[in-house]
């Protein structure tokens, strides 16, 4: 598949994107206040198995990211999996999207990963196609879970 075009570069998340991407992450449907995500993104930043990227439009600002990470599994071969992504609402279509997406799977192929999966709302339809025209495959449908600790 050809790299996408777009209008966006892809660089490493730092420490200073937390507002921007505290309000990506609520258009995602996740609402969280900059101080929140600036001790979240401390953690992210720390994590070896994990990674963050943020794309960024050539007239400036941040327009979106994806945290990326590996975890060791028994059950399958070393795969990545797309823990978030998010381009601004005013973006979206325009490759932003595309390339975030290609630059993780470039980090988890230089960890070994054999493949990369990803978990999408069944409400987001939109999301679905995305993630059908950059080549992945719908291969089960679940139920989640989830307990307070």
């Amino acid at each position: 598949m050809a790299p996408p075009q777009n209008n966006a570069d892809v660089r490493r998340v730092r420490s200073t994107d937390a507002t921007r991407i505290a309000e990506l992450s609520g258009q995602l449907g996740y609402p969280t206040s900059a101080k929140e995500m600036k001790a979240r993104l401390r953690n992210v930043l720390k994590d070896k198995d994990g990674a963050c990227f943020v794309a960024e439009s050539r007239e400036g600002g941040l327009v979106g990211w994806i945290h990326v990470s590996t975890t060791p599994l028994l059950e399958v071969e070393r795969r990545a999996e797309v823990n978030g992504l998010v381009v601004d609402e005013t973006e979206r279509s325009q490759g932003a999207g595309a390339v975030l997406l290609a630059t993780a799977e470039r980090w988890a192929r230089g960890r070994r990963c054999r493949s990369m999966s990803v978990r999408s709302n069944v409400l987001r339809e939109r999301a679905h196609g995305f993630y059908l025209r950059n080549g992945y495959e719908h291969c089960k449908t679940q139920k989640a879970f989830r307990k307070s600790l």
